[in-house]
């Protein structure tokens, strides 16, 4: 059984690495909620099939999407619904499918094949119709960050360029010519400082500082080309530690921001580095990159999430043990809960730890089964 699937997670205000964070799945019987730490499933219900379940944060509050087998879940209805009463609170109609929804505490986005609505949560007054290339399944980024509250779109057919629109000042932050090739993912980190894409091509991941609106990192992911499904930043409050892809591949690939920061360091300091644009030297500079093969099925669509990044003190540097752990949660799209534990060393050797995998469809709510 096939199915969609979004986290949900809120940063604490504090300077803090882990992400408190949860996800929901809908599948042809209804809806789930699971927390992420426990693997517990925390809500359920059963009234027909959803293609899209957004939750605010770890709020009561779900933006639900029918998947139009039922005539009562239209695809063209967003449901507002309280999960605490079990009632819904506001319906929004539209002339075509809903691709995309997006929420914050202010900021609700619906996402259509050609448009983008914005509208105020609370009073749910549109606040503003965003005219958009076609942009048939969906794709859309967004920070919910109030101080780089940030939604990204394509703004091309042809080629990867993007669309940075500020949400809460209602207007265009900048657009940026990431890729030659149509774009197949686009991620913000949770400050809306940064931007990753891919294009259909699969082979480069880029990585964009949104406020200069410019390129500031290349991963080459592999040679061949593959579909990216996936794109995760790590949960820092600043530049993310890390940044995570899934892909039809079945692999999970891992790329460290810090370990460019420290190459581009040392290159500068010698004549065939300073030739080069750091961009270029970071495409084919290979010890950033750490890869999990076989990690799901061959051609099973995954989602990833980077749920807490640990760094160990200077003084410990020099050990064995991990400098950098990393616990990655992914859901594959066949229903099932996978979480691996990724250790990097002082001379970036990576470990990776299957710490548990489950099925989401037939979990219980009273079950915690694999949650510790």
């Amino acid at each position: 059984m096939k199915l969609k699937a979004r986290f949900i997670y809120r940063i604490p205000k504090e300077s803090s690495l882990t992400v408190n964070s949860g996800f929901c799945i809908g599948t042809k019987e209804g809806f789930k909620i699971f927390d992420s730490q426990s693997g517990r499933l925390c809500y359920e219900r059963a009234i027909g099939a959803f293609s899209i379940v957004e939750m605010l944060f770890s709020s009561s509050l779900l933006s639900i999407v029918g998947a139009g087998e039922q005539p009562s879940l239209s695809p063209r209805r967003l449901c507002l619904f309280n999960t605490i009463t079990g009632t819904a609170l506001k319906e929004l109609n539209f002339l075509t499918s809903i691709l995309a929804v997006r929420v914050n505490k202010k900021r609700l986005v619906v996402l259509l094949q050609d448009k983008t609505y914005i509208y105020d949560l609370n009073s749910l007054v549109i606040l503003d119709t965003i005219d958009t290339v076609l942009n048939t399944k969906g794709l859309c980024a967004f920070s919910p960050n109030m101080d780089g509250c940030y939604l990204a779109l394509p703004a091309s057919t042809t080629k990867g360029s993007v669309l940075v629109y500020n949400v809460m000042e209602l207007n265009p932050h900048c657009e940026i010519d990431a890729h030659r090739s149509p774009l197949a993912v686009i991620v913000l980190s949770s400050n809306g400082m940064y931007m990753a894409t891919a294009s259909e091509q699969g082979t480069i991941i880029r990585v964009h500082l949104v406020s200069q609106a410019t390129e500031s990192y290349s991963f080459r992911r592999g040679t061949y080309q593959s579909t990216i499904y996936s794109l995760s930043f790590g949960p820092s409050l600043q530049l993310p530690d890390i940044l995570v892809a899934t892909s039809s591949s079945g692999s999970v690939h891992v790329f460290s921001l810090a370990s460019i920061i420290n190459q581009r360091s040392k290159r500068s300091s010698t004549l065939l580095g300073s030739m080069f644009p750091d961009t270029v030297n970071d495409a084919l500079e290979p010890s950033h990159h750490h890869v999990l093969h076989n990690a799901v099925p061959t051609g099973v669509k995954s989602y990833a999430m980077i749920r807490g990044v640990e760094k160990s003190s200077e003084e410990s540097s020099m050990s064995q043990a991990a400098t950098l752990r990393a616990s990655i949660s992914i859901i594959t799209y066949s229903g099932y809960f996978l979480e691996y534990s990724l250790g990097i060393n002082h001379i970036n050797e990576p470990s990776w730890t299957l710490e548990r995998e489950f099925n989401l469809l037939t979990v219980l709510k009273e079950d915690v089964t694999n949650a510790n």
